[in-house]
């Protein structure tokens, strides 16, 4: 894919993260968000907070090849996305998390100007307990500006077997106008790996603003 440098300076924000249990859905198509996309004071100071597994969950495996994916349209925050058929919604609005175990998709969206591969470093160096493997790069999502960084995360231990599971997520960050969509893909990556690269792939490659 191209590469690409934006030019404008990151104005960072704070949208807590809602990570749904695992459970499932029949519908054929996600009801649209209808929140109002709201920006208050803490949402300009810092980026979203780092995606967390929950070791209590059973473990997730891959997503299979004959995944069927579905649209979602979030009408308040400007953007459709597709997701994996049968995964569990949480939120509305500025901050959506699609969840199956520990598979986990969320897209937080606030307003602000166009990230740097500069500014998107600072940011990831201050989530709490995150570790960066792959530093941000500028790349053309859909014919669009994208930055591109993975981090991992460890989950608390679980009570019973004292385990815990450590979650890889590759972060995105998309823009338009004066909206910005950071965009975390989580599998896990221990105790035992996961490979989701063919459908995350999907994932942003479908992302589009409205």
């Amino acid at each position: 894919m191209s590469l690409r440098e934006p030019s404008a300076a990151l104005s960072t924000f704070l949208v807590a993260a809602a990570l749904a249990g695992c459970g499932g859905s029949s519908s054929k198509s996600a009801p649209a968000a209808t929140k109002p996309l709201t920006q208050t004071a803490a949402t300009t100071t810092q980026g979203a907070a780092a995606l967390q597994a929950e070791a209590a969950s059973a473990a997730a495996g891959d997503i299979p090849d004959n995944q069927v994916f579905l649209d979602f349209n979030n009408r308040a925050a400007g953007y459709r996305v597709k997701y994996p058929e049968g995964w569990a919604q949480r939120g509305s609005g500025g901050s959506v998390t699609f969840r199956d175990k520990n598979n986990i998709v969320r897209i937080v969206v606030a307003k602000g100007s166009a990230p740097t591969a500069a500014t998107v470093r600072r940011e990831l160096a201050r989530l709490r307990g995150a570790r960066v493997t792959t530093p941000p790069t500028t790349m053309t999502i859909s014919g669009s500006s994208a930055i591109h960084a993975v981090y991992e995360t460890r989950s608390a231990p679980n009570p019973v077997t004292g385990k815990t599971v450590t979650l890889g997520v590759d972060r995105y960050y998309l823009w338009k106008g004066g909206g910005v969509a950071i965009v975390d893909l989580g599998s896990p990556v221990a105790p035992v790996k996961v490979d989701n690269v063919d459908a995350y792939r999907l994932i942003i490659q479908s992302f589009r603003w409205r």
